[in-house]
C-alpha cells in the first residue's frame, strides 16, 4: 500500500479517535437500525390502510411540516443552549411516540388519522433535534474533523438503513408492522445511553447566545445577505424540494409500477442506502467537502441520477440504479452541510443549520403531497422524472451563479472561513 493510499485510508476514520465522538456515532447507529424499520413498516401500513398515494404523501407532509413552520426556533435553541441535554430529551419523546404507534397496532385500534398525529408530533420533535444535531458535531470534534465526523456519520446512518430495511421488511412479512416499531421505540434507549456516557468536559467550548428580540430573522438574514451561503440554499431548496420525495416515490413504484411486494421497498431502500454508504464513507476521506461549485455539479447529478431512476423499464435495471443515486444524494447532502457549516459565524450556527433543516426537510410537506398527487393520478415515474429535471436545471442555475461569489468561496474549500455576523448594535431597527 503507498502512502498517499494509507493517508486516505487513516483520514477516512480520523475523527474516530475522539472518544466522545466514537460513542455518539455507536449510539446513532444503533439507533439508526430502529428508525429504518419504522421508515419500511409506517409508509406501507398508511398504504394499507387508504390504499392512497396521496394519503402518504399527507403524511409524510405532516412528518416535515413542523420543520418547516417551527425550524427556527429549533436554530435558537442551539445557539443558546446545551445541545446535549436537548438531544437527551429529543430521545425519550422519539421513544415514546414509537411505542405509542406500536401499542396502537398491537390493540388493532390504529386508524390513519391516529398515524397523521404521531407523524406531526414526530416532526415537532425533530424540528428541535436536528438542528441541535447538527451543530453538536462541531462540538464533539471540531472544525479541523467536522466534514469527516458528518461523513462517517452519515456512513453510519446509510449502514443502518442497508439493515433495518431489509431487518424491517422481514419483521414485517412475519410478525406485522408492530414489532418494527416496537424494536425502534427501544432503540431509542441505545441513543440515550450513548448521550449519558458522553464527557463534557471533552467537549469544544462554544459562545452561547444571549437573549434578545429578533434573533430568529436576525439569523434567516444573515443567511440571505451572504452571497457564499445564499446561492447554496437555493440550489438545495430547489433539489430537496422536488427531488428529495422517495418516502412517498419509491413505495408507489415499488408496489404499483414494478407489482411488488414490502420486500421489494425494502431492497430498494437497503440498495439505496448501500450506496448512500459507499458515497459517505468516500466523502469522509476527502480533507473538506465545503465547496460551492461541487455543491452545483452535484446537484446536477443527483437530478440525472433521479431522472434515470424514473425512466427504468425494469425493476432489476432500478436496483443498479438506486445506489447511485444514494451516493449522489448523500455526496449532495453531506456537501452542502460541511459548507454552510464552515461558512457560518458561531453565533449564527444553529440558526444557519435550522435554516438548512427547514430547507433539508421542512420543503417536504410542499413536495410530498405534490409527489403523492403525481403519483396517485399519473404514476411514480412522472413525480421521479420531473424532479431529476428540475434537479438538473437547479445545477445548472448554480453553476450559471458562480460568477458572483468571490473565487475562493466557490472554488478552494481550504480558504473559507466564517462569515462575521454583524453586530445586532449596527442593524436597523426591526
Amino acid at each position: 500500500m503507498d502512502a498517499p493510499e494509507g493517508r486516505r485510508r487513516g483520514r477516512t476514520f480520523q475523527s474516530l479517535h475522539v472518544r466522545n465522538f466514537r460513542i455518539f456515532i455507536a449510539g446513532q447507529l444503533l439507533s439508526s437500525i430502529g428508525t429504518w424499520m419504522q421508515g419500511v413498516a409506517a409508509p406501507l401500513l398508511v398504504l394499507h390502510l387508504t390504499h392512497s398515494g396521496v394519503a402518504l404523501g399527507i403524511d409524510t407532509a405532516l412528518t416535515f411540516l413542523p420543520i418547516l413552520v417551527a425550524g427556527g426556533y429549533g436554530g435558537l435553541f442551539a445557539d443558546r443552549y446545551d445541545n446535549r441535554r436537548i438531544q437527551i430529551l429529543t430521545q425519550i419523546v422519539y421513544g415514546i411516540l414509537a411505542f405509542t404507534l406500536f401499542a396502537l397496532v398491537r390493540t388493532h385500534v390504529i386508524h390513519v388519522w391516529m398515524i397523521y398525529c404521531i407523524s406531526f408530533l414526530s416532526g415537532c420533535v425533530t424540528a428541535v433535534d436536528m438542528p441541535t444535531r447538527q451543530s453538536f458535531y462541531l462540538e464533539l470534534v471540531g472544525p479541523d474533523d467536522l466534514t469527516n465526523a458528518m461523513s462517517l456519520n452519515t456512513a453510519s446512518f446509510n449502514g443502518a438503513r442497508i439493515v433495518g430495511s431489509v431487518a424491517g421488511a422481514a419483521l414485517i412479512a412475519a410478525y406485522g408492522a408492530a414489532t418494527a416499531f416496537l424494536v425502534n421505540s427501544l432503540s431509542y434507549l441505545l441513543a440515550l445511553g450513548a448521550l449519558l456516557l458522553i464527557h463534557t468536559s471533552e467537549l469544544r467550548p462554544r459562545r452561547k447566545v444571549e437573549r434578545h428580540p429578533g434573533q430568529i430573522r436576525e439569523g434567516f438574514r444573515y443567511a440571505w445577505e451572504t452571497p457564499a451561503l445564499r446561492l447554496p440554499f437555493v440550489v438545495m431548496g430547489t433539489v430537496f424540494l422536488f427531488a428529495f420525495n422517495f418516502s412517498v416515490l419509491l413505495p408507489l413504484l415499488a408496489v404499483r409500477n414494478f407489482h411488488g411486494s414490502p420486500g421489494t421497498y425494502g431492497r430498494m431502500l437497503a440498495l439505496m442506502g448501500a450506496g448512500s454508504l459507499v458515497g459517505a464513507l468516500a466523502m469522509a476521506s476527502r480533507s473538506s467537502m465545503a465547496n460551492v461549485r461541487r455543491l452545483c455539479v452535484l446537484g446536477l447529478v443527483t437530478g440525472g441520477v433521479t431522472l434515470a431512476v424514473g425512466v427504468a423499464p425494469w425493476l432489476v435495471l432500478a436496483y443498479v440504479e438506486l445506489p447511485l443515486l444514494g451516493a449522489a444524494f448523500i455526496a449532495f447532502a453531506i456537501t452542502a452541510n460541511s459548507t454552510l457549516q464552515l461558512t457560518s459565524s458561531d453565533e449564527m450556527r444553529g440558526r444557519v443549520m435550522a435554516l438548512y433543516t427547514m430547507v433539508f426537510l421542512g420543503s417536504t410537506p410542499i413536495g410530498a403531497p405534490i409527489a403523492g398527487f403525481v403519483g396517485q393520478h399519473v404514476n411514480a415515474r412522472a413525480g421521479l422524472i420531473g424532479g431529476g429535471v428540475i434537479a438538473v436545471a437547479a445545477g445548472l442555475y448554480g453553476l450559471a451563479s458562480l460568477r458572483s461569489l468571490q473565487p475562493e468561496a466557490a472554488d478552494t474549500a481550504r480558504t473559507l472561513e466564517p462569515v462575521p455576523a454583524e453586530p445586532v448594535a449596527a442593524r436597523p431597527a426591526e
